[in-house]
């Protein structure tokens, strides 16, 4: 049997999404991009997003930033990169399972978290507070992660994304604009789930969390193992969701997701544990971007040539994975001993 004739690809592609996909469903095709061009040949538009993000030096970065535990020695510790993965892959089985499109809600997956800088939550408030006080409007993740794609990456160029694509990565937050495509509102609900059922998970493995501690009605709902848990919220998820035509979640195992939330943060996120870096990460964050305020010459390219001082010092530092800032910082603040042979 013959194979089919690339050059029918994008057309199949069409009359596949026509033929499968919901009505509700955003399609692929005509792809609107801030710059047009041309279809590659054997890659949807959506596709070729989805590789220009993984290839992307920002992308490459979030192996080596904070999810929840700040440069964490064991090895089966998420990252910000495995977070990402999870979200992709949880993401995709939803919108597969509601007919709509996977390749945009694996892109917006791949692309969401992109802007958040060094240490997690934790960097991003103090480059926030460092920003208002010199008059900025502040920092928030998702906007930087907008920004990479459209500003930063390519020397500039930006990677010229999918319009629904950069849409999606803007309105993935529960602090975000709401997002305009359901595909964009499983990736925004995905996140949660995933960052809630991993992060218990390695807070039991760190010692720092008891599983036995976790409130009752979230066990007795949602299951008392992780895979349970995600099963639970994924199953209720497309379930509401199909019945109401808009992802949604049940009443009940959304309000035992947000018991977990606040329980997470009580104890975890905002715990004594956590609590103990805080002080040592904002030394740093706020050593680094001092300095660069001070030293404006010693800002890298591209980055020395942005118009505004403060906006090109806290892409550089937002940039920075956790190990580099720490690296950067011990650089500029601890003495270096004597050589007398160099």
């Amino acid at each position: 049997m013959p194979l089919h004739d690339p050059s029918e690809f994008h057309a199949r592609q069409r009359a596949r999404e026509a033929a499968t996909l919901s009505p509700l469903a955003c399609l692929t095709y005509p792809a609107e991009r801030e710059r047009p061009e041309p279809d590659a040949p054997n890659r949807t538009p959506l596709q070729r997003d989805r590789d220009r993000i993984v290839h992307s030096k920002a992308f490459r970065r979030l192996k080596q930033k904070t999810q929840v535990f700040v440069a964490p020695e064991g090895d089966h510790f998420r990252t910000r990169l495995t977070h990402t993965l999870e979200v992709t892959g949880i993401a995709r089985t939803v919108a597969r399972s509601l007919g709509l499109n996977e390749d945009l809600t694996e892109a917006i997956g791949v692309g969401h978290d992109l802007g958040h800088p060094p240490f997690g939550h934790i960097g991003e408030d103090v480059l926030d507070r460092w920003l208002k006080k010199r008059g900025g409007d502040g920092f928030r993740h998702w906007e930087h992660s907008v920004r990479i794609v459209e500003r930063l990456e390519h020397s500039g160029r930006g990677l010229n994304l999918c319009r629904s694509v950069v849409e999606g990565i803007a309105s993935h937050s529960g602090r975000s604009p709401r997002p305009r495509t359901l595909e964009s509102a499983i990736v925004r609900v995905v996140d949660r789930i995933a960052y809630l059922t991993h992060d218990v998970d390695d807070a039991v493995r760190a010692g720092i969390l008891d599983e036995r501690a976790l409130p009752a009605n979230v066990i007795a709902v949602l299951g008392a193992a992780t895979g349970d848990r995600i099963d639970r919220l994924v199953e209720d998820l497309v379930a509401t969701s199909a019945a109401a035509g808009e992802i949604r979640q049940g009443e009940e195992a959304g309000a035992a997701m947000d018991e977990l939330r606040r329980f997470m943060f009580e104890h975890v996120y905002l715990g004594d544990t956590a609590r103990a870096e805080h002080a040592r990460i904002e030394a740093v964050l706020i050593g680094l971007l001092d300095h660069y305020e001070t030293n404006p010459d010693r800002l890298p390219a591209p980055w020395a040539c942005q118009p505004d001082l403060h906006t090109r010092i806290v892409d550089w530092v937002a940039g920075m994975t956790d190990g580099y800032a720490v690296r950067t910082f011990v650089g500029l603040t601890v003495p270096r001993a004597f050589d007398p042979t160099a």
